[in-house]
């Protein structure tokens, strides 16, 4: 069973990964926008199952790597957190875009083969998700239960974030201010993700 300390990280750390623009939750505010709430519910199941693999498969990699290659979760962390700070800059520049991204309805295919090949997973994998977790079957379990009870929700949000301009009942969610709002959590978890490692 995980400890309390841990799950509470895991909690923070998947659900301002989550959170954050990236392929995934572009493609499911782009599907609320054309296809509205009800109609896109179903692609947080698709979501789900991608990133069940990808996450499983990446923490296999990892687990067994780092017994060989003790500096593999450092070098990961570091690279979590360029990739991070990149991908604030890059979230705050194009904020406009979210709001012109629907020109196709979205699948459940394309949203999970979105999600199997999002960088997001290996974040989760060698970072978020404790070694513990792809040690024991228990220790994933819990883990997954975890991240699923953040997923859900955290999804449809984005669904229905994209699909406030559409109804019209929400006027004052932007998908813009909403991305540069998330371009600055992203920045503070790169900075918080170096300052452990500078400790």
């Amino acid at each position: 069973m995980l400890s309390l300390s841990t799950a509470a990280l895991m909690v923070s750390g998947c659900a301002i990964v989550l959170l954050m623009p990236g392929p995934t939750n572009t493609l499911l505010a782009a599907a609320g926008l054309r296809q509205g709430l009800r109609r896109s519910v179903h692609l947080t199941g698709a979501e789900l199952a991608g990133y069940l693999v990808s996450i499983s498969l990446w923490g296999i990699c990892f687990a067994h790597a780092s017994q060989s290659l003790s500096w593999l979760p450092k070098i990961l962390r570091l690279a979590s957190s360029l990739y991070l700070a990149w991908l604030a800059i890059r979230l705050w520049l194009t904020a406009n875009s979210i709001e012109t991204s629907a020109a196709s309805v979205v699948t459940a295919r394309t949203l999970f083969s979105a999600t199997v090949l999002n960088p997001k997973a290996i974040l989760f994998a060698g970072s978020i998700f404790p070694p513990a977790a792809f040690a024991r079957f228990a220790a994933w379990l819990e883990a997954m239960a975890i991240f699923t009870c953040l997923l859900i929700p955290i999804g449809l949000a984005w669904i229905a974030i994209g699909a406030a301009p559409r109804s019209g009942r929400l006027p004052f969610v932007r998908p813009a201010l909403f991305q540069r709002c998330a371009s600055v959590v992203v920045a503070a978890f790169s900075v918080s993700l170096m300052w452990a490692l500078a400790r």
